[in-house]
């Protein structure tokens, strides 16, 4: 289980344990049913926040999935805030049956760190990328840069991220949560080839999402 959902599961666990002993103790139905509901819950919970193993394949060249989900979107755009260039833009959707745990895609620095609150418009749409809440998180090594965002969706409404400017990072480590539905986008430059397809499903930290030239 990851971090993030102990303190939310371990309350929802005691709420239904408060809910079976009073339903044991008692003859009302009600609290028989509710104490039913909310042990389904408690599982769901459990399953939600779960944070599997993941082999992490070598290759400093190789930029990995942020997250788990579907690509929805492989587009081309300027992106100014931080590459400043061209680039292309994956963006990948996570429902709330996806691993939410988000890990880091190359290693290197942390050069860049921004909070945006926004609106929570459905995270499959383009433009929950510029106006929903959101983290956007740039890295760079000796040769290389990328950026990508966390970003909350309609019923995400929770984003949990470890990371803060000049943090020196591993490709592969988790570095936070988005709860329950919502999106990842990453950008690469042209330096980068991109190594997804439309509709395609990726692991988060093991998914090869762009591979940069070895001489880059």
């Amino acid at each position: 289980m990851s971090k993030e959902g102990i303190g939310t599961v371990l309350g929802a666990f005691l709420f239904t344990a408060v809910l079976i002993v009073g339903a044991l103790l008692t003859p009302y139905l009600h609290l028989t049913v509710l104490a039913g509901v909310f042990a389904a819950l408690t599982l769901l919970l459990i399953y939600f926040f779960r944070d599997p193993q993941r082999v992490i394949p070598p290759g400093e060249h190789l930029v990995l999935s942020p997250a788990d989900g579907k690509v929805i979107e492989i587009v081309e755009e300027n992106e100014h805030e931080y590459l400043q260039a061209l680039a292309t833009r994956v963006s990948i959707f996570l429902s709330v049956f996806d691993v939410h745990v988000n890990r880091v895609p190359i290693s290197g620095v942390v050069g860049h760190f921004r909070y945006q609150r926004g609106s929570f418009a459905p995270a499959f749409k383009s433009e929950a990328s510029a106006v929903n809440e959101q983290t956007v998180i740039g890295i760079e090594n000796q040769t290389r840069k990328i950026l990508f965002k966390q970003i909350a969706g309609i019923l995400a409404r929770r984003i949990v991220c470890h990371l803060r400017q000049g943090h020196v990072v591993t490709r592969g480590e988790r570095f936070g949560i988005i709860k329950f539905g919502s999106r990842v986008d990453i950008f690469l430059p042209k330096s980068c080839e991109v190594r997804v397809s439309l509709n395609q499903k990726v692991r988060g930290g093991e998914s090869v999402i762009g591979v940069f030239n070895e001489d880059t």
